[in-house]
């Protein structure tokens, strides 16, 4: 229901911001322009008496994303990873919307669990606890299996919640349209297509049974990686708007006193998070998309537990190449290298200047090398680069939007762990350890297997290939029409291509053993 009625939702919006007086917070802690500032309150100030109250109790921001519903807070929470961009007062405000929103009753939560399984929840779990964290979309009870007297955590979905986020989601559509067709400039942005791409993830983080596939492959994925607990599904308790996986004892990485009272190195555990990230999504294209710091808590051995696989992210293997040649571009500083890529991934159009390109890039990058963590804005690097982006026709990549947002948020836990941590000499060894295995000979060689197996399937075509095509020549003879196609002489390219091919890969495989 993409109508004119979402104009309401987005008035409230401003509206609610004006009136919780989050409004002027939120613009002073992103450092907004004073003109923006001004322009910003002189248009929400007539509609203020239509904003939502929210709770008294809370900071400003906090309360004003809290009463606006489930999408807001899920960027709330992405915010709170970035002091470095909306201010360490402001950041530290905002992890209140992490896994510390109001729960929903006990009673409707054993409801749901009834509902999903056909029978009461106290015949499958022989002990239930009140929430022990609630967010945005669900919230989880600590309980004990009757049949197998196991200790697991049970997520429940908030009633309503489809519901509650389609509205979001409708203005947000709304308002996407309508910037593209005022604001011809934002359309290389595809306002549109970024939200049909939070709407597809927002679907998937809202049927536990998919979660609950997430998590059993991640959990075989990880499964030899040190350090790291994912605990295990239960599929037999889980369903659509429950999930239930094992219980594993940890502190929050947003208790910034308990760990430092359990003696918890907390800048070696910045590494690994940011370390952890990039293996899994260099590695296998397959990682945690929603790595803020209420999914993810440290055992008292120092181990990283991860919660939470309703946001879970892939990238292809070509993808994953372009992005690591990129970060190695900007490790090694070859800005050239880096500006190369991009045209060659097509990130920027062909037309464009690769020198000057280079030039701009240099610009951002080099600012930050010789320079601590902490005395980086990322708000001005970010501003930085959105100009860049913009002067030379780049247009959003939706396939990359849940990299990118991810990469923004584990940053900012990395950070908020580590205040000094630079994360290119962190990053260095991950992306040198994936360019030596999918970028050189190996890699040369696994491409070239891969690539045979896919001809052969073909080869057993090619006799009926043949015949086919010779019996199409003779009828040609007796047509007067010349015939069009597909000539002989292809067919005779693309049987000696695969022919070759395989031939040539089988002397490689020889060589090398």
């Amino acid at each position: 229901m993409r109508g004119p009625h979402n104009i309401w939702r987005l008035i409230r919006t401003g509206a609610t911001f004006e009136r919780t007086g989050a409004m002027v917070v939120a613009l002073e802690a992103m450092e907004v322009s004073p003109r923006l500032r001004f322009a910003a309150r002189l248009l929400g100030r007539p509609f203020r008496f239509l904003g939502l109250k929210g709770d008294p109790a809370l900071p400003p921001v906090t309360r004003a994303i809290t009463a606006l519903g489930p999408a807001y807070i899920k960027l709330g929470q992405v915010l709170s990873t970035r002091p470095d961009i909306v201010g360490a007062e402001l950041a530290e405000q905002l992890k209140y919307l992490q896994d510390q929103l109001p729960p929903f009753p006990m009673e409707e939560a054993q409801a749901i669990i009834s509902a999903e399984f056909g029978c009461p929840a106290s015949e499958l779990f022989s002990e239930m606890s009140a929430p022990v964290a609630a967010a945005s979309i669900a919230q989880v009870h600590r309980a004990r299996v009757r049949e197998t007297g196991a200790e697991v955590a049970v997520k429940v979905l908030r009633p309503g919640i489809e519901r509650a986020f389609r509205k979001d989601i409708d203005a947000f559509y709304y308002a996407a349209k309508w910037m593209e067709r005022l604001a011809p400039f934002s359309r290389r942005l595809r306002p549109t297509d970024v939200v049909t791409h939070f709407d597809r993830v927002v679907q998937g983080e809202l049927d536990l049974r998919l979660e609950c596939a997430e998590a059993a492959e991640f959990a075989e994925q990880t499964a030899k990686d040190a350090h790291l607990i994912v605990p295990a599904p239960h599929w037999a308790l889980s369903g659509r708007t429950v999930l239930t996986i094992d219980w594993a004892e940890g502190i929050g990485l947003n208790d910034s006193a308990a760990m430092t009272a359990a003696g918890i190195d907390r800048a070696e555990l910045g590494r690994r998070v940011l370390t952890m990230f990039l293996s899994h999504a260099l590695r296998d294209g397959f990682f945690h998309a929603d790595m803020h710091q209420g999914n993810l808590k440290v055992a008292a051995n120092g181990d990283l537990i991860v919660y939470d696989f309703g946001i879970m992210g892939r990238i292809d293997e070509y993808t994953r190449r372009v992005y690591a040649e990129i970060l190695m571009g900007f490790i090694r500083r070859d800005y050239r290298r880096v500006a190369e890529v991009h045209f060659e991934a097509g990130y920027v159009p062909a037309d464009r200047d690769i020198e000057e390109f280079a030039r701009a890039l240099r610009a951002a990058g080099e600012p930050i090398f010789g320079m601590t963590a902490s005395r980086i804005s990322m708000a001005k690097l970010l501003a930085y680069l959105f100009e860049v982006t913009e002067n030379f026709g780049m247009q959003t990549r939706t396939e990359l939007i849940l990299l990118q947002r991810t990469m923004v948020v584990v940053e900012g836990v990395a950070r908020s762990l580590d205040p000094q941590l630079n994360i290119w000499e962190v990053a260095r060894p991950v992306v040198e350890g994936y360019i030596r295995t999918s970028i050189g000979p190996k890699a040369v060689l696994r491409d070239l297997w891969r690539t045979s197996r896919v001809l052969s399937r073909f080869l057993p075509r090619l006799p009926a290939l043949v015949e086919g095509r010779l019996i199409a020549l003779d009828e040609a003879k007796q047509s007067p029409k010349p015939e069009r196609g597909f000539g002989w002489g292809t067919v005779l390219l693309l049987s000696g291509f695969m022919t070759l091919t395989t031939l040539g890969l089988a002397v490689v495989i020889a060589k090398a053993f």
